[in-house]
């Protein structure tokens, strides 16, 4: 891995995105993934995103009115509440085995097309880092564009 987060492999390219998340909800980073899309000057391809989390997720959602992101959280939070007697992971608190829940039920990866040197998005469509925690500090999200 290149010292600042990037690699190459003949037209592939890997960069390493350290997202700060500070509350759980779903953070909008589309913008600094289609800068990194931009600048790896690739016109056609395919952009692949994952996260290195278990108790974090990717999603491509409505971008314009975030009532949507709200009820997303919302409905999330009340089909995997927190403090269920079911859990015996507990130890990391009572968002963790929770998130972690959510992380299964939700994606890790996704892809996307690159078509004339940007991502082939719909006109609402959004890249989210979903977080499930209440406190989580940076994420890790690998980008593969080739």
């Amino acid at each position: 891995m290149h010292p600042f987060g990037h690699s190459t492999l003949g037209e592939a390219m890997i960069r390493q995105l350290a997202i700060p998340v500070r509350r759980q909800g779903l953070h909008d980073i589309t913008k600094r993934v289609e800068e990194e899309a931009r600048r790896a000057g690739l016109n056609e391809g395919l952009c692949t995103l994952y996260i290195q989390h278990t108790s974090a997720s990717l999603l491509i959602q409505e971008n314009c009115d975030p009532s949507v992101r709200d009820d997303l959280e919302n409905w999330l939070n009340r089909l995997v509440p927190e403090n269920d007697s079911l859990y015996t992971h507990t130890t990391e608190g009572p968002d963790d085995m929770p998130a972690h829940i959510k992380s299964a039920l939700t994606a890790v990866s996704i892809s996307i097309p690159l078509i004339d040197g940007s991502l082939a998005l719909g006109t609402w469509q959004g890249i989210f880092l979903w977080e499930h925690r209440h406190h989580a500090g940076n994420r890790t999200v690998i980008m593969h564009l080739a």
